[in-house]
């Protein structure tokens, strides 16, 4: 049975996450009996687990929670699952097809009259629409709002990774570019989807966040100084890690070792959790990530030393030019 569900189950969940999850169990009962049933949430749904985990033993199901870090379906718990009959990740849309997985997406709503603040930052009568999963069953609604005011929406299939029309991730940006839209209108929380969709496009990007009503235009030039003054430094480096992430949707072995061809100064680390603690010891001078794309760019501040995307490391080699540079994606 395909772990992906349609727009037509994402809409349904309204109802209790509860309710919901015990109902998708049942429905796997039929198919094998399930006994013991490991979560897992996000670092913003954590909270949750005690409520749901109780619901959950009433029901009659032996449970167990996952204390490790998640930062998206991305990041299965490996090791739970060889433990338990079933995994119920909560919070996100599969990124790939694994047995014994149930992905509960976690739905948000918001007050569709706020785009009305966008509206004036909108300089096309077609543009192409894209949000995150939280938001992915309002789009119907959202294209309604727009077609009344004259603004027709274009919203395209994304990746294997992005099984929702509209859907992107910060790591994948398909949705967006199949719009083949000069101007794209993301709707979520944060700048960073926005600039990476504006990187990966070219598109002009007005990007609203429906909690706080704000409409930004992402600018990627203060991204792209920093960027390059990180791969001018890295020229000087005497030691590459080259960062080979163990998580489940991160992992990217053949462009792994494809960089570390690219320098004799280079070793390929095999790691799970990225942090500026786990590489301390080993002191290398430059890392490379071939995990999760944000890490290099979001989280550049939390380490000592350079942490360079596969493209720039590249450059940083002279496999690739600085006019070439793109935004990491994995496809």
């Amino acid at each position: 049975m395909s772990s992906k569900r349609t727009i037509e189950s994402v809409q349904a969940q309204q109802e209790d996450l509860t309710v919901r999850i015990i109902s998708l169990l049942k429905e796997k009962e039929k198919e094998r009996t399930i006994r013991k049933v490991a979560l897992q949430f996000p670092e913003g749904l954590k909270r949750k687990a005690h409520g749901i985990s109780e619901a959950l033993r009433r029901a009659g199901y032996e449970i167990v929670i996952s204390g490790e870090p998640c930062w998206g379906a991305c990041d299965l718990d490996l090791d739970l699952m060889k433990n338990s009959d079933i995994l119920i990740h909560i919070g996100h849309a599969p990124v790939d097809e694994r047995e014994n997985v149930i992905y509960e997406y976690f739905s948000q709503d918001f007050d569709i009259s706020r785009l009305e603040g966008v509206i004036p930052s909108i300089e096309s009568k077609i543009v192409g629409l894209i949000t995150t999963i939280q938001h992915v069953h309002l789009l119907d609604d959202i294209i309604q709002f727009f077609s009344d005011r004259g603004i027709e929406c274009v919203i395209a299939k994304g990746s294997e990774r992005t099984p929702f029309k509209g859907q992107v991730l910060g790591c994948t940006y398909d949705a967006a570019k199949n719009t083949g839209c000069s101007e794209i209108v993301y709707i979520g929380t944060g700048l960073f989807h926005p600039l990476g969709v504006h990187l990966a496009t070219g598109a002009r990007v007005v990007a609203f966040d429906p909690y706080t009503g704000r409409t930004e235009i992402p600018d990627e030039r203060r991204m792209l100084i920093k960027r390059h003054a990180l791969i001018e430094k890295a020229k000087e480096a005497r030691s590459f890690g080259i960062l080979l992430s163990k998580k489940s949707g991160q992992r990217r072995e053949e462009l792994a070792k494809r960089l570390e061809g690219l320098s004799d100064k280079a070793d390929i680390i095999e790691i799970g959790e990225i942090t500026p603690d786990a590489l301390l010891n080993f002191g290398y001078d430059v890392y490379v990530n071939t995990a999760c794309p944000r890490l290099a760019y979001d989280d550049q501040a939390r380490f000592p030393v350079p942490v360079l995307s596969p493209q720039e490391f590249e450059i940083v080699c002279g496999a690739r030019e600085w006019e070439e540079f793109e935004i990491d994606e994995i496809t």
